[in-house]
Parts: C-alpha cells; sequence; structure tokens
C-alpha cells in the first residue's frame, strides 16, 4: 500500500526525528545521536525521501531540535 506522505520542511522536527529513527534503527544510541556532527545530520535529513526543505534554509536550532526528538524517538523504543 503506497500511503501519500506530506512533504516535511525543517520545522518537522519530530516527523524528521522519526524519519531518521526508521532509517538507522538502533545504529545510533542517545549518546551516539548527541555526537553526530551537524554536517552529517544536514546531509541526512536533506536525504530523506519526501524532504522539501533546502540545505539554506536549516539552522543550528532546528538541528538541535531534530537532535533532541531523534533521542526522545530511540528511547522510545528501547
Amino acid at each position: 500500500m503506497n500511503h501519500y506522505e506530506p512533504p516535511m520542511h525543517w520545522a518537522d522536527h519530530e516527523d524528521i526525528a522519526m524519519a531518521l529513527y526508521e532509517k538507522f534503527g538502533d545504529d545510533f544510541s542517545e549518546a551516539k545521536i548527541y555526537r553526530i556532527r551537524f554536517t552529517e545530520l544536514l546531509d541526512w535529513v536533506v536525504e530523506l525521501p519526501n524532504f522539501a526543505g533546502t540545505r539554506e534554509q536549516a539552522n543550528e536550532g532546528h538541528l538541535e531540535q531534530i537532535q533532541a526528538k531523534w533521542v526522545y524517538e530511540w528511547r522510545d523504543h528501547q
């Protein structure tokens, strides 16, 4: 079943975090998530299939929020 997923933008921190968790699963623990370089995180976010934002729209605040939400997502699955 192929359901429509609305495009994600930088402010969709929780949706992005869930997509990253789905992509990487338990490859990243809480400590590892917090050690990811923002340049790397930025690459991964813009590569997500239904991500519609641009690299230029990214900022540290968005990346910090995504990182924090990713940690919560990881914790929820432990």
